[in-house]
């Protein structure tokens, strides 16, 4: 266990990897300076992973030793501790202790069961907004209640953007209010039972170019259309302020999926039981066929339906899948195979290296009908017209599947007019019931 002066002041960082435009660092350097940056592998999380590869730890553990490297040229160190948060807080005596908002509801309870114990021993706890632009109850109804449609949340959102200045929160001016101490060594991946291995991670610069042409390619599998940004909002190598400042410069569209992002976490925040049931109660009515054997093969991108095969082929080779591809898998496992949204979020869930549960959970249930604000039930993509639409050449279903084309690859498992028609029964009757 680490020593800390009691005049040491520590800032927990989670989802925040950045020493720049960091909202809750930027207020302890400020208030009270000697500050320490913290990160915890938390076990509560880790314990969870299945693949002793997984390339989120292993993107926040390269994150971590720039941000390690970089403290150290101001004679500080970043202090890393695996276990669970609150052994660690339990003995250390310090004098403040700040860290940003967290919006799931793990990290709420934890942070909340920390926060008590802390006010019992007289230590301060802060906690800053610094994920998103507008948060809670910033965005809510001329009525006080939270929206749950998103076209007239995002005027709302926009008009507060518009009326406000955007407030930066210029940490990197504070370099020398850290604590000064020994370079300290970031605990190895190994150590805590994982595999440090080779993998090229999306760059985090921002193509101009790609924004202005973002709402014509942004839909084309094949193209380089999209930025790519998912995983550093994730995990906060980047400021959502500059880059809601630059999408509001180079690209409308851009900027709304930004208002999506931040809409998916504040309907989180208002209704934690998402996580697991259905936004609209009625769509747990739903019977759902879940047949294992057709999960396996959505599962494996061997279902016959080249458009889905090449997504989830692209989900497990590279961890990422482009976003119009996603909405395409999940309708095809929710409607045309009525198997369980919850089944397609928990395998998104362990594959994307940008799994963030407000966006992961908002889109599950986009495509399944049970969402707000969701694609109504009765629309169920047609993968032949969403291909001839969004990658006519086949660029796209060739990369991912070699074997297209030839008889290794497989017939459709289901055809396309019988599982439209069952799905719309299906969802009709439990409906209507």
């Amino acid at each position: 266990m680490h020593n800390f002066s009691s005049d040491t002041t520590l800032f927990w960082m989670r989802r925040d990897l950045r020493l720049f435009d960091n909202h809750g660092l930027y207020r302890a350097l400020k208030d009270r300076g000697k500050v320490l940056v913290l990160f915890i592998f938390d076990k509560n999380i880790l314990d969870e992973l299945e693949d002793e590869e997984d390339k989120r730890l292993l993107f926040i553990h390269q994150e971590l030793e720039k941000i390690n490297k970089e403290l150290q040229k101001h004679g500080s160190s970043l202090i890393s501790y695996y276990g669970y948060p609150e052994d660690f807080f339990q003995g250390i005596d310090v004098k403040a202790v700040y860290t940003n908002h967290d919006y799931e509801p793990y990290a709420i309870e934890r942070d909340q069961k920390i926060k008590d114990k802390f006010v019992y021993r007289g230590i301060a706890f802060h906690s800053f907004k610094d994920q998103v632009v507008f948060e809670k109850d910033e965005i809510v109804k001329d009525n006080g209640e939270p929206y749950s449609v998103f076209t007239p949340y995002s005027r709302k959102w926009l008009e507060a953007f518009r009326n406000s200045e955007m407030e930066f929160f210029p940490s990197e001016d504070f370099n020398d209010s850290y604590a000064q101490i020994e370079a300290q060594k970031l605990i190895p991946l190994e150590e805590m039972g994982f595999k440090n291995f080779n993998f090229e991670f999306p760059d985090r610069t921002v193509d101009k170019n790609l924004l202005k042409d973002y709402n014509s390619k942004r839909n084309l599998p094949a193209e380089k259309g999209t930025s790519r940004l998912s995983i550093h909002f994730r995990f906060g190598t980047i400021s959502i302020r500059k880059m809601t400042q630059l999408a509001d410069q180079y690209s409308t569209t851009w900027l709304n999926e930004l208002i999506w992002r931040n809409f998916y976490m504040v309907i989180l925040w208002h209704h934690p039981y998402i996580v697991d049931q259905s936004f609209k109660p009625a769509y747990d009515k739903i019977k759902w066929r879940n047949n294992e054997s057709e999960f396996k093969a959505w599962c494996e991108g061997k279902t016959g339906y080249p458009i889905v095969d090449a997504g989830m082929r692209q989900l497990n080779q590279s961890g990422y899948m482009h976003n119009r591809v996603r909405m395409i898998t999940a309708s095809f496992l929710t409607k045309h195979l009525l198997i369980d949204w919850r089944w397609g979020e928990a395998y998104f869930a362990k594959k994307l290296m940008d799994y963030e549960l407000a966006s992961n959970n908002g889109g599950w249930q986009w495509a399944s009908g049970s969402g707000c604000d969701a694609a109504p039930y009765f629309r169920v993509f047609n993968p032949e017209l969403q291909t001839k639409k969004f990658d006519p050449d086949m660029k796209y279903i060739k990369k991912w599947i070699p074997e297209f084309e030839s008889n290794a690859y497989p017939k459709p498992i289901v055809e396309h007019k019988m599982a439209r028609e069952r799905a719309l029964d299906t969802y009709k009757s439990a409906l209507n019931s």
